[in-house]
């Protein structure tokens, strides 16, 4: 007879040491649970048959020991069994099934010769009506165990041929006038019963190893994803941190070409110098929208729920974009509904979303015009920005506000975009726990809105304070002095070049000493930038403070590459503006225009 070990079914190749022993261990216990279960029940079929005996006038005693040495056994394998379960809690799978398979292939064999012994009691002593219900029993016990003691096949080959294989012997005996009709009914019995054990031991190793390789494939899935999650972690931690050094360049490559757009008086580089202004306003975005959505996935985005005015912030961004608007014969409206327009949001996350979504809607309208909204809906305040683009397409809609993903017209009409617009206005949606949507018509336009909570109007803070700067027209030169302190040589020669081509009297220092020497030396600005992230570590919001306090007819403002700064934020509370690297030049001269005044002007006077 084969070892356990070597079990197989003529059906199918797979063999019980092909499972791990996780899974042998589980065979395990299903085998020796049916043959407790089936030990336990046996006395109980052993009573009616030693009645039957006696209502007949025979003697029963024979049976009734039987029955008693059942019982005596129905103690002994349920104590086996709780030894089984301890060693089972403690034992390394491995182990427990190499000390208790010889046990449980011991006890299926002993279980057949028991059941044996019954046929041995009353073979030749009974009529035959009485061997003929006593072997019905005992085919139906066979039945039952040839499916669950069908998991470790070899201890129900023990069982069967202990049993049945002797009991078919034993048939001439049983039934000495009708052998010659059951004993081939045995035999083939014998053949079904075997057969069916096979198959059904087959679908036990199969339901098995499908779960160990589900098992390892889930495993195999949650390392991938853990090691994939830990890359976007790195990746992310690493923008968050140079976002400083990576936003440097972009912001000088900006200013410079503004300077040289200013100076320029050759017509035939001006198309040129336009293309290029583009192509550094994609790459500004871009690079943008791939830093706010890192910082969010990284949770570096910190999330302050305070009361913030709608109005005041609404004109602000479109301020961002009405010279864009104007250049293409746009029209850009901002329109809040009646009342307090004061709603539960993160003021830094829901302008980002404002700016994302009015980038949106200015892209891909051509002609016609962007209605930047709010309006109550459901107890709450709904922002909306309304377009009279191309519009989406019903497939499409459901992916907008995946991460770089484009509807396929839209590459038609401009290249520039990356798809990360969108998605990060659904992760700010998703961070102040407000929710986001869209409606469109193909060739028609688009509105896309976030709803958000109502505040009290006794929670209004600093957060309500007016921004908004008037627009300029870009023709026109400015006129004042402006102090820019930024340690990068690179950041403030562009700076230079960029505010003196807008008629802007400017000194730029690399640190607060040379900041106040300058001051000493009799410079008097009437604006003052200045850079968060100095190298000299000095903190560049504590020098904005102490530049103001020495010169109380200026205003400033920070300007910075990080978001997620304690002193950015103490800045934001305390009504300062904060520009983030890097700065758009179109809206650094919106502020100028309103902080300083123009050169006609001066000239009238």
């Amino acid at each position: 007879m084969k070892s356990a070990l070597s079990d197989s079914t003529a059906a199918d190749p797979l063999r019980f040491a092909d499972i791990s022993p996780d899974g042998q261990a589980r065979l395990l216990d299903m085998t020796l649970n049916r043959l407790v279960y089936s030990i336990t029940i046996i006395p109980f079929v052993g009573l009616p048959f030693a009645y039957w005996k006696y209502q007949l006038d025979r003697n029963p005693w024979g049976l009734l020991m039987w029955t008693a040495s059942y019982s005596i056994a129905v103690v002994a394998v349920r104590r086996l069994h709780r030894q089984y379960l301890r060693d089972r809690a403690q034992l390394d799978p491995a182990l427990a099934v190499a000390e208790w398979l010889p046990v449980v292939l011991r006890t299926a064999l002993l279980h057949g010769f028991g059941l044996t012994a019954l046929v041995l009691v009353v073979a030749g002593r009974v009529p035959f009506e009485f061997a003929l219900t006593l072997y019905m029993s005992l085919a139906a016990v066979m039945a039952a165990n040839a499916t669950h003691q069908s998991p470790v096949f070899s201890a129900f080959k023990r069982f069967f041929a202990a049993s049945w294989g002797v009991c078919t012997l034993l048939t001439p005996w049983t039934f000495p006038e009708h052998w010659p009709l059951t004993l081939p009914l045995c035999l083939s019995y014998v053949l079904s019963i075997h057969r069916h054990s096979s198959i059904a031991h087959g679908f036990f190793l199969q339901q098995i190893k499908l779960e160990e390789d589900s098992a390892r494939l889930a495993e195999s899935y949650r390392l991938a994803m853990e090691q994939a999650e830990e890359a976007l972690r790195a990746k992310n931690q690493f923008l968050t941190t140079a976002s400083h050094d990576l936003r440097q360049p972009v912001h000088a490559m900006g200013f410079l070409i503004e300077s040289i757009s200013r100076r320029n008086r050759d017509l035939l580089l001006s198309p040129a110098l336009q293309d290029l202004k583009q192509s550094v306003q994609s790459v500004t975005q871009m690079f943008n929208s791939l830093l706010d959505l890192s910082r969010i996935e990284l949770g570096a985005q910190p999330v302050n729920l305070q009361t913030v005015a709608l109005e005041p912030m609404m004109n602000d961004v479109a301020t961002l974009f009405r010279e864009e608007a104007h250049a293409r014969d746009i029209q850009l409206r901002v329109r809040v509904g009646a009342g307090n327009a004061l709603v539960r949001a993160d003021s830094t996350l829901l302008r980002q979303s404002m700016i994302n979504l009015m980038q949106n809607a200015l892209r891909y309208t051509q002609h016609g015009g962007v209605l930047l909204a709010a309006r109550r809906r459901g107890g709450g305040w709904r922002v909306e920005v309304w377009d009279t683009g191309v519009g989406i397409a019903e497939d499409d809609r459901q992916r907008i506000f995946s991460p770089f993903f484009r509807p396929e017209h839209a590459w038609r009409i401009d290249n520039a975009g990356h798809g990360l617009g969108l998605a990060v206005v659904a992760r700010c949606a998703d961070l102040m726990g407000a929710s986001q949507g869209l409606s469109s018509r193909e060739g028609k336009g688009s509105r896309f809105w976030l709803q958000l909570p109502s505040a009290d109007i006794v929670e209004r803070r600093a957060a309500t304070r007016d921004r908004d700067f008037s627009p300029a027209g870009r023709g026109g030169a400015l006129n004042g002095r402006c102090l820019v302190l930024d340690d990068e040589p690179q950041v403030r020669g562009a700076w230079q070049a960029m505010l003196a081509a807008w008629g802007v009297e400017t000194v730029c220092v690399g640190s607060g000493g040379e900041a106040f020497a300058a001051l000493a030396g009799g410079f008097e600005p009437q604006v003052i930038f200045c850079d968060q992230r100095l190298r000299s570590g000095e903190s560049g919001f504590e020098l904005l403070q102490a530049l103001l306090e020495r010169c109380p007819a200026a205003v400033g403002a920070m300007i910075s590459g990080e978001f997620d700064s304690p002193a950015l934020h103490q800045a934001d509370l305390e009504g300062y503006v904060v520009l983030h690297k890097p700065v758009d030049p179109e809206a650094l001269y919106a502020l100028l225009s309103r902080w300083l005044p123009a050169a006609d002007a001066v000239d009238a006077e």
